[in-house]
């Protein structure tokens, strides 16, 4: 038996058509759509399947959008890992997945998740920017250092790519202190995961506390210390911190290279996530084979793989 991990993704994997072929093709599937819409009182459903990509972008929209699709291909597919994680938002569509908040209240509460980061900056007042190809510890001075605004290490996501945000200036002057081969200004609406998303925690904490959760049934590594949870109470407390702190997915993925997997399994949009996996896990004592749910086809492939490995 193949010792497998879930790996759930973020924003950014998100398109219009998401989830299109699964509402087609699944009576689940256009049920989990319609339970999702009716949670949030507007068609998410519409938007996933036929935009307008403008309002799919909005982050209010991607949240819900992403988690709705990554819980169906999860459904579908009809098995458990034995370990999980997701990245930022994809760690909501993982504790779902686990049963430790049902699948309505996490819509619900990524949309408000969603609202709250929008309205904690102004638009263009923040940036994101992913730095390729420089070490870590340079890029931590260099947000340190920087003296125009707040700037912070948001998304560590490989030794490759590190994602800083922050004030638009701040973001810049860390830029320029780095001085990497390589940078991207990211089209995002807001600087996620860094302290000018205080505002945001606060709101998402009083939220997080009117919902219940439930112990998992089975383990999911968080991204705001890469550890390893089993607890209602522990995931509560990891969303909250979530908002304002490094999304430690280098790490996370670190800590699940330990845990002698075979295979690892994207459930949702894109497959992102499988090619950071890809990339970090050639430093582990065993490569796991990589696949990914986004569709039927790709659904029926990975069944095929798993039946024979």
């Amino acid at each position: 038996m193949s010792q497998m991990a879930f790996l759930f993704p973020g924003q950014g994997s998100q398109a219009v058509g998401m989830g299109k072929n699964f509402y087609e093709s699944s009576s689940l599937a256009r049920e989990m759509f319609s339970r999702a819409d009716e949670s949030l009182g507007y068609s998410i459903t519409k938007l996933c399947l036929e935009g307008p990509e403008a309002d799919l972008r909005l982050t209010q929209n991607t949240q819900p959008a992403l988690l709705t699709v990554s819980t169906i291909a999860y459904e579908l597919f009809g098995q458990e890992p034995q370990i999980a994680a997701g990245h930022s938002l994809g760690e909501y569509s993982a504790l779902v997945a686990a049963g430790a908040m049902s699948f309505e209240d996490a819509v619900l509460l990524v949309h408000k998740r969603g609202t709250y980061m929008q309205e904690a900056v102004p638009v263009g007042a923040g940036a994101m920017a992913a730095v390729l190809g420089a070490p870590f510890e340079k890029i931590k001075e260099a947000v340190q250092n920087a003296k125009s605004g707040i700037v912070a290490v948001a998304n560590w996501n490989s030794k490759e790519q590190i994602v800083i945000a922050g004030d638009d200036l701040a973001v810049k002057e860390a830029l320029s202190l780095i001085d990497p081969p390589k940078s991207v200004m990211l089209p995002v609406s807001a600087p996620f995961h860094c302290r000018l998303m205080e505002s945001a925690e606060e709101k998402l904490s009083y939220d997080l506390n009117q919902i219940e959760f439930k112990d998992l049934k089975f383990p999911v590594i968080t991204n705001v210390d890469a550890k390893i949870i089993l607890e209602g109470d522990q995931a509560r407390d990891s969303l909250r911190r979530q908002v304002t702190r490094t999304v430690l997915w280098y790490n996370s993925m670190e800590v699940m290279g330990k845990k002698d997997i075979d295979v690892t399994v994207e459930l949702g949009t894109g497959k992102v996530l499988s090619g950071l996996v890809k990339r970090i896990a050639r430093g582990w004592p065993k490569s796991p084979t990589v696949l990914n749910v986004e569709d039927m086809e790709s659904l029926e492939k990975t069944k095929t793989a798993l039946s024979e490995l």
